[in-house]
């Protein structure tokens, strides 16, 4: 199963609009969205995909849980989610509350945990956990702006740079 990961979209339509576009190229049907949505309009852009959402520090808009209910289905979005996807244990959160992203990396209980928050791609293994970022696609980038797939079966990480 090969599935969409994106974090920190801060409101970028075209970058978003790139992601969803290969997205749906490559066949993905689930995205993880790693926060800091910022608008909830730009949800509108995802709609067609399995969509979950951990919201981020930037995440304020009381809206874009409603939408995000609306568009995905109830308890899509929320601060951080724990999920079985083809077998794998994944955690997904932004990483702001760096107590709780740490706590599950070293939880040893998950064998994804995918946050966002740093604007940096990651990937990296401690354990069993593979801890992955895949950078933003937008705000004040580091290092440019970038998006990612994993397959969950051969646990191929695949970083988009924009």
């Amino acid at each position: 199963m090969l599935i969409g990961l994106i974090s920190d979209t801060h409101n970028q339509v075209q970058a978003t609009r790139q992601a969803a576009e290969t997205f749906r190229q490559l066949g993905v049907h689930v995205v993880l969205h790693a926060g800091d949505v910022k608008r909830p309009g730009l949800l509108h852009y995802l709609a067609d995909f399995d969509l979950w959402l951990a919201l981020g520090n930037g995440d304020h808009d009381p809206q874009l849980v409603v939408t995000a209910s609306e568009l995905f289905g109830a308890g899509r979005a929320d601060d951080y989610h724990v999920l079985t996807l083809d077998g794998a244990s994944i955690a997904l959160i932004h990483g702001h509350h760096l107590r709780l992203l740490n706590s599950m990396i070293e939880s040893g209980q998950y064998d994804y945990v995918i946050h966002g928050h740093t604007h940096i791609p990651r990937d990296e293994r401690r354990g069993r956990t593979r801890i992955l970022n895949p950078g933003a696609l937008g705000g004040r980038n580091f290092v440019g702006r970038s998006f990612a797939t994993l397959d969950l079966k051969s646990g191929e990480f695949k970083l988009y740079p924009m």
